[in-house]
């Protein structure tokens, strides 16, 4: 795979966990369990699926594409399982070695499902009164391999 290729999806993989760190911070009690609607996947649901989506994408970067959902974990330790799973296929991404599949197809799967999904939690934030501030995003500090909450740089302009 070219350099190019593999430096934007892990600056793609990068601009996703600097995004989710203010969205999935400081929820507010009871926000886990919270739907738009009767029978829509609440914002758990939603986070589980995210990190089962990191782990498909690291099954079809080493080749053995597999699919699990996980049964969602409580709001903090699904997120960490989040962080996890976006960690280890940074880490594949950053490895040197062939992918095992092409880059558009781990970013219009994985990574682009991640990207909606994350809008979800964010409309289901506002929606449930816990909004989070807007963000000039084009003037984040965004840096490829830096994925944990700790990590990120603070907001350069929220509105």
């Amino acid at each position: 795979m070219p350099g190019d290729e593999r430096a934007l999806l892990r600056h793609t993989v990068a601009t996703l966990a600097y995004r989710s760190r203010k969205v999935l911070a400081d929820v507010p009690p009871g926000f886990a369990a919270f739907q738009a609607s009767d029978g829509s996947r609440s914002a758990v649901e939603i986070l589980a699926h995210m990190g089962d989506l990191f782990d498909w994408a690291l099954s079809i970067a080493l080749g053995q594409q597999v699919w699990k959902d996980e049964t969602p974990l409580p709001w903090e330790e699904e997120v960490l399982r989040f962080y996890a799973a976006l960690r280890r296929f940074d880490d594949r991404l950053a490895d040197p070695s062939d992918l095992k599949a092409p880059a558009a197809g781990l970013f219009q799967g994985p990574i682009a499902d991640a990207l909606t999904h994350l809008g979800q939690i964010a409309l289901l934030r506002r929606m449930a009164e816990a909004p989070v501030k807007g963000e000039n995003y084009y003037r984040a500090e965004i840096l490829a391999g830096r994925i944990e909450p700790a990590t990120q740089a603070p907001p350069r302009r929220e509105f």
